[in-house]
């Protein structure tokens, strides 16, 4: 059985600091074919559809859907603040390599 994956407390808060469960929206992690490595991330707003995995956290939601989930096993979906700026980022260890974008990886 593969693990779901996991959002930190620092990305439902930064859901929350945006408003997207107020707006009811949940925060879309979508795996679609591309990108520099073969694989890319989707990240964005959207509606729950029906037969996504929900995640939710501090009344916020983090969605999945079933296409995507199996490339999302065990991964931990977080936001990070740097220098270069800030964005929600995805700890993949099913992920071979990915590029420094880090929005595109391989498997």
């Amino acid at each position: 059985m593969n693990l779901p994956p996991k959002v930190t407390e620092r990305a439902f808060e930064q859901l929350a600091t945006i408003g997207a469960g107020q707006q009811g929206q949940a925060l879309r992690i979508a795996v679609e074919g591309g990108g520099c490595s073969g694989f890319q991330y989707e990240i964005k707003l959207d509606d729950v559809a029906e037969g996504d995995l929900v995640l939710e956290g501090g009344g916020e939601k983090v969605v999945v859907d079933s296409v995507s989930l199996p490339f999302l096993a065990g991964a931990t979906i977080d936001y990070t603040q740097e220098l270069i700026g800030a964005r929600f980022v995805i700890e993949n260890p099913n992920a071979s390599s990915s590029c420094g974008c880090g929005v595109s990886f391989s498997m």
